[in-house]
C-alpha cells in the first residue's frame, strides 16, 4: 500500500512536470516570434538588406519561417521529441553543441556561488543569533540589508572600476586570458569578481532566514528545558536549534537555485563571461529562435524541478502540507 501511494505521488509530480514544460515551451515559442526583430538578420547578416522579395521568401522557406506559428511549433515539437533542436542561426551549428561549449562555465560559476551561499549563510545566521540584540547582530543585519539592496549589475560595474581599472589586480571580463584557456590560475582570477557579486547579492537573504529560524528555535520550550538542565549555549544552538532548522533551510536552498541562476546570468552579461547567461542575451538580441528555445526551456526545467524538490521536502518535513491538500480535495468532492 505504501509503495502504491509513493508511485502515485511521484507519478503525479512527474505528470505535472511534463505539462509545465510543455506549456512553457509553447509560451516561449509564441512570445519569441511575436517579438519585434528579423531572425533572417541573425542567419544571413547584412545580406538581408540586399535581398529581393523572392530571395527573402526563399530564405524564410529554408528556415521554416514561412508557415503559420502553430505549424512551426508542431514541427519544432516533433523534432525536439526526437532530440533534434535545430541549428543556431548565428553560429550555423547544432544548438546543443553551442550550449555544450558554454554550459561548463556557467555550471562552475553558478555552482561555486551556490555552494558558498549554502555554507556561509548558516555561519552568519548562527553568529547573529549568538549575539542577538547586541552590536555584532545589529551591524551584520544593517550591512547585509544595505548590500542586498544593491543591484548586481551596478555592483559589478563598481568592482570592475575599482579592482580592474584602478588597481589592475583582476581581469574585467572573460573566463580566461586569450590563448591561455588551460591556465587554471588565470581562470580562477577571472572568477573572483563574478563570484563575489553573485554571492554578496544573495547571501544575506538566506542568512537572514537562518537567523530568524534560529531565533524562533531559541524561544521554544525544549530550549528552556535544555537551559534548565545546564546545557551550554553552544550545545543548544549548534546541536539542537541548528539541527532542527536545517530541514527548512534545505527546502529554502532548493528554491534558491533559480534565484542564484538568475543572478549568474546577469553577472555573466556584465563581465562578458562566456556562459549560458551571455548566450541567452545574444540569442534574444539576434532572434536566434532555436537557441533561445532550448536555453529558456533548460532554465525553465531547472526552476520547475527545484520548486518540485522544495515542495517534496516540505511535504516530507511537515506531512500536514500533504494532508491539507488531501483535505481540500475531499471537501471539493463532497461539495460536487
Amino acid at each position: 500500500m505504501v509503495y502504491k501511494n509513493s508511485c502515485l505521488y511521484y507519478g503525479k509530480k512527474f505528470i505535472n512536470f511534463i505539462l509545465s514544460v510543455f506549456v512553457l515551451s509553447a509560451a516561449i515559442f509564441y512570445i519569441a516570434r511575436l517579438a519585434p526583430g528579423d531572425p533572417l538578420l541573425s542567419y544571413y547578416g547584412s545580406r538581408v538588406e540586399k535581398m529581393s522579395p523572392e530571395e527573402r521568401e526563399q530564405a524564410e522557406r529554408k528556415l521554416g519561417l514561412d508557415k503559420p506559428v502553430y505549424i512551426q511549433y508542431i514541427s519544432w515539437l516533433e523534432n525536439a521529441v526526437q532530440g533534434n533542436f535545430g541549428i543556431s542561426y548565428k553560429y550555423k551549428t547544432d544548438v546543443l553543441k553551442v550550449i555544450s561549449r558554454r554550459l561548463p562555465n556557467t555550471l562552475f560559476l553558478g555552482g561555486t556561488s551556490f555552494l558558498l551561499v549554502f555554507l556561509i549563510a548558516p555561519v552568519i545566521g548562527v553568529l547573529c543569533v549568538w549575539h542577538e540584540g547586541k552590536w555584532p547582530d545589529r551591524l551584520v543585519c544593517k550591512t547585509g540589508t544595505i548590500i542586498s539592496c544593491i543591484p548586481e549589475f551596478w555592483m559589478s560595474l563598481v568592482l570592475i572600476l575599482v579592482f580592474a581599472v584602478k588597481l589592475k589586480w583582476l581581469p574585467s571580463s572573460g573566463a580566461y586570458y586569450i590563448g591561455r584557456e588551460d591556465d587554471i590560475p588565470g581562470r580562477i582570477l577571472h572568477l573572483i569578481l563574478p563570484i563575489t557579486v553573485v554571492v554578496t547579492g544573495h547571501l544575506w537573504y538566506y542568512a537572514y532566514m537562518v537567523r530568524n529560524k534560529l531565533a524562533e528555535e531559541t524561544r521554544t520550550m525544549y530550549v528552556l528545558f535544555a537551559k534548565s538542565k545546564g546545557l551550554s549555549k553552544k550545545d543548544i544552538i549548534l546541536r539542537h536549534c541548528l539541527r532542527n532548522a536545517m530541514p527548512s533551510y534545505l527546502s529554502i536552498m532548493a528554491i534558491s537555485v533559480p534565484h542564484i541562476m538568475g543572478g549568474t546570468y546577469i553577472v555573466e552579461t556584465v563581465f562578458s563571461y562566456p556562459g549560458i547567461g551571455t548566450l541567452s542575451y545574444e540569442s534574444a538580441r539576434y532572434k536566434d529562435y532555436n537557441l533561445l528555445m532550448v536555453l529558456c526551456i533548460l532554465s525553465g526545467i531547472l526552476v520547475i524541478l527545484c520548486n518540485t524538490i522544495a515542495q517534496v521536502i516540505n511535504e516530507q518535513i511537515d506531512p500536514r502540507v500533504k494532508g491539507n491538500k488531501a483535505g481540500r480535495a475531499v471537501e471539493v468532492d463532497g461539495i460536487g
